[in-house]
């Protein structure tokens, strides 16, 4: 789960070097498609680093269970603001999550004819990730417990409660991100407050609802390890919480007036 919002020049800045304005998604060399590429490229390498850590505390020594999940939200944390600090998260934003993408733009915050390649490439980048650390990590990656490091819900956890969990993180986390968005200082914390958020989400629900809370977390893991069952309650709850928590924002006077 990433909160970092695009940079402010999400609109082509006017002068000879911007590119026609269009009604559709900006497919061509101007600036979607190398922000774009970042995001894929961001996504990723975060999906191959989640799989090798998944990797190294499940597998193939199962070692003490009860501490991975606070172990691996760390280190997702810590990664997720490295990755959103770095210059091609920068460049796009580091949403590195299609929810968090969506939220930004029903705040106001992000254009939505770029919603779509946005995500197209966050999910590209899903595959991509996880694939590669099948060729790095072979057999290991593809068997239990590590699967490609998808994510599984408590046995006693039905679709409907997952759903809302999955839904209840991301409605506030787009609260905690027009907050930080609102405020003087709070794009420059907002790297840190997302790797916290998601930390703790992990070591909390990992065990409970599998704490993806990112159609993106779970996309690539879940096709390459055949677990598809549930992958429509880790798409559908992050995208529903995402426009709840944005009309909530709306309704508290957080979301910004619209300027498109």
């Amino acid at each position: 789960m990433t909160l970092t919002p695009a940079p402010e020049p999400v609109v082509p800045r006017p002068g000879p070097a911007a590119p026609p304005a269009a009604d559709g998604p900006d497919t061509g060399p101007g600036p979607l498609l190398p922000r774009a590429v970042c995001e894929a490229a961001l996504t990723a390498l975060l999906l191959f680093l989640i799989v090798t850590a998944v990797r190294w505390l499940a597998g193939p020594d199962p070692g003490s269970a009860a501490a991975r999940p606070a172990v691996l939200g760390g280190v997702v944390g810590i990664l997720l603001t490295l990755l959103m600090l770095s210059p091609p998260g920068l460049r796009s934003g580091g949403h590195l999550n299609p929810a968090v993408t969506l939220a930004l733009w029903r705040l106001r915050a992000f254009p939505g004819r770029e919603v779509v390649p946005y995500a197209v490439a966050q999910l590209a980048g899903s595959v991509s990730g996880v694939w590669c650390a099948g060729l790095v990590w072979g057999p290991a990656a593809g068997r239990p417990p590590v699967r490609h490091a998808s994510v599984r819900a408590d046995p006693a956890w039905g679709d409907a409660a997952v759903l809302a969990a999955e839904a209840g993180v991301l409605v506030g986390s787009t609260l905690m991100l027009a907050v930080l968005l609102a405020s003087p200082g709070g794009r420059r914390v907002l790297p840190y407050a997302v790797g916290l958020t998601t930390a703790l989400v992990i070591g909390v629900l990992g065990p409970l609802s599998g704490g993806s809370a990112n159609p993106a977390r779970q996309f690539g893991p879940a096709l390459l390890a055949g677990d598809t069952g549930r992958l429509w309650v880790y798409v559908l709850g992050p995208a529903v919480g995402a426009v709840l928590g944005a009309w909530c924002a709306g309704r508290t006077g957080l979301r910004r007036p619209s300027s498109r």
